[in-house]
């Protein structure tokens, strides 16, 4: 299963996220249940789990505001293998199990 943190605005959603995972670690901890934040924490024909964002701007919020989607997303285009080796602490291979392209994910590639 999966939570969701917010709405928040920006940095604070890094706090904000921390702290709800301290609070579920403690909170399994009680219930004798463990927790993973790996992507894909067992093998199987299924979509795995991982961490999104869900973000806009006003432009984007406003009509004829995909222009503003797709100006922002031909940017992050640029630094696609960047951002996810950031994103993974094993530079991508953990997301690489999860983004498949199936599964209602996209092609990590």
């Amino acid at each position: 299963w999966e939570y969701q943190v917010g709405p928040t605005e920006g940095i604070h959603m890094g706090d904000d996220l921390w702290v709800s995972r301290y609070i579920l670690q403690r909170v399994a901890e009680d219930f004798g249940v463990v927790v993973s934040f790996d992507p894909k924490p067992m093998a199987g024909d299924w979509n795995g789990a991982g961490a999104h964002t869900n973000f806009s701007t006003e432009p984007m919020r406003k009509p004829g505001g995909m222009e503003a989607i797709q100006n922002a997303i031909d940017k992050m285009s640029k630094h696609h293998i960047r951002h996810i080796k950031a994103y993974d602490p094993r530079e991508g291979k953990d997301n690489e199990r999860r983004l498949t392209g199936a599964h209602e994910t996209s092609s990590i590639h």
